[in-house]
C-alpha cells in the first residue's frame, strides 16, 4: 500500500472511529435523558422506606432512576419556592408527605403527576375530587386524621379516667389538621370532654400557644402528625415532660421518641405501598384513574417508661391491644 492511500486509509477508520464515539455519546445521552427524575419534598427518615420499595420493584438510583430533594421544613411559603423548583427542573413526578407540602405541588403544576402519602384528608383540603375518582394528576394514600381524632380521645379517656380537658395543637396552614380539628370539636360533647385548641404555625408560636394551654388547665394533650409539628417534635416533648401532661400522639415513632401513646395509620407501610403508585404511573397509568388508598395497618403504641415518670398505670386491657410497647 502506498503511503497516499496508507493515509486515506487511515483517516477513513479516524472518521468512522469519531462518527461511532459521535453516535456512542448521543445514545448515552439519550439513556441518561430517559431515567425518570422523582421530585421530594422535605426528605426525611421515613422516606427511606419509600425509596427502599421502589428499590425493591427494580429501580436503582443512578441507573434507572433519579431523584431531586427539596426542603420547605413545613412552612407554605418556602414549600411553595421549593416545588415550583421541582416543576422547572423539571422532575416525572413529585412525591410528598402530607397535606401543606401536598397542596404546594398542587399550586405548582396541574400536569406533572403528584403521589401523595399520608394527607389527612384529601377531599376536604380541596387535594382530589373524591378517593374513588380522584381526577386531576393527584392520587396516593391518606392516614384518615379526622375520622381517628375521636378514636384517640376514647383511647386518653379509657387509659385516665379522670381526664375531661383535652388540648389540640393545631396548624392553621394544614387544612387537614383544621378538619381534625372541626371533628374533634364535633365529637369532643359527646365524649364528656372540653376541647382546647391552641395554634402553632411557626417556631415563634410555641411558647405563646403553650402559655395559653396551660392557663386552661388541660389533663392532657392531642398531637398531630403536622410535618411543621413533627420537625419539633424534640420541643413539644420537651414541654410534655416540663408539664407532666400525657401526650397523645398519630404515629408509633412519636411514642418511640417518648410519647406516652400513639394510635393511627402504620406510616412506614403508606410510604412503602406509595411505591407501586410511582412505579404504575411511570409506566403510564393517570394518577387520577388511581383511587386515593385509606390505610390497612393500624397501631396502638404505649410508652410504659413515659407512662410511670407520669405516675400512670396502664390498663390491662389496653396494654394486651397494643401492637407495640416501649418498656
Amino acid at each position: 500500500m502506498s503511503d497516499m492511500r496508507r493515509r486515506e486509509f487511515t483517516a477513513l477508520v479516524g472518521g468512522v472511529g469519531l462518527l461511532l464515539a459521535v453516535k456512542v455519546r448521543r445514545a448515552r445521552g439519550e439513556q441518561s435523558a430517559k431515567i425518570p427524575r422523582i421530585g421530594i419534598l422535605d426528605d426525611a427518615p421515613m422516606w427511606q422506606t419509600f425509596r427502599q420499595a421502589l428499590r425493591e420493584l427494580g429501580y436503582v438510583e443512578g441507573q434507572n432512576i433519579s431523584y431531586e430533594y427539596r426542603y420547605g421544613e413545613g412552612a407554605p411559603d418556602r414549600l411553595a419556592t421549593v416545588a415550583a423548583e421541582l416543576v422547572r427542573r423539571p422532575v416525572d413526578l413529585i412525591a410528598t408527605y402530607g397535606t401543606p407540602a401536598t397542596y404546594a405541588a398542587k399550586e405548582a403544576t396541574a400536569t406533572i403527576p403528584i403521589v401523595m402519602i399520608g394527607v389527612g384528608d384529601p377531599v376536604r383540603a380541596g387535594l382530589v375530587a373524591s378517593l374513588a375518582r380522584p381526577g386531576g394528576n393527584i392520587t396516593g394514600n391518606t392516614v384518615l386524621s379526622p375520622d381517628l381524632g375521636p378514636k384517640r380521645v376514647q383511647i386518653l379517656r379509657e387509659t385516665i379516667a379522670n381526664v375531661t380537658r383535652v388540648g389540640y395543637l393545631a396548624n392553621p396552614d394544614n387544612a387537614s389538621s383544621l378538619a381534625t380539628l372541626a371533628e374533634l370539636k364535633n365529637a369532643a360533647p359527646a365524649a364528656d370532654v372540653t376541647l382546647i385548641p391552641v395554634e402553632v404555625r411557626s417556631v415563634g408560636d410555641f411558647d405563646p400557644a403553650f402559655a395559653a394551654m396551660l392557663r386552661e388547665r388541660p389533663d392532657a394533650l392531642l398531637v398531630s402528625n403536622d410535618p411543621f409539628h413533627q420537625l419539633h417534635i424534640g420541643r413539644i416533648m420537651e414541654f410534655l415532660a416540663k408539664n407532666r401532661l400525657p401526650g397523645m400522639f398519630q404515629s408509633k415513632e412519636s411514642v418511640a421518641a417518648g410519647g406516652l401513646m400513639a394510635y393511627g395509620a402504620n406510616l412506614p407501610d403508606l410510604f412503602r405501598r406509595a411505591a407501586g403508585y410511582v412505579h404504575r404511573i411511570l409506566h403510564g397509568t393517570k394518577p387520577g384513574d388511581l383511587p386515593v388508598e385509606s390505610p390497612t395497618k393500624f397501631d396502638l403504641a404505649i410508652n410504659l417508661k413515659t407512662a410511670k415518670a407520669l405516675g400512670i398505670d396502664i390498663p390491662p386491657t389496653l396494654l394486651a391491644r397494643a401492637d407495640e410497647v416501649v418498656e
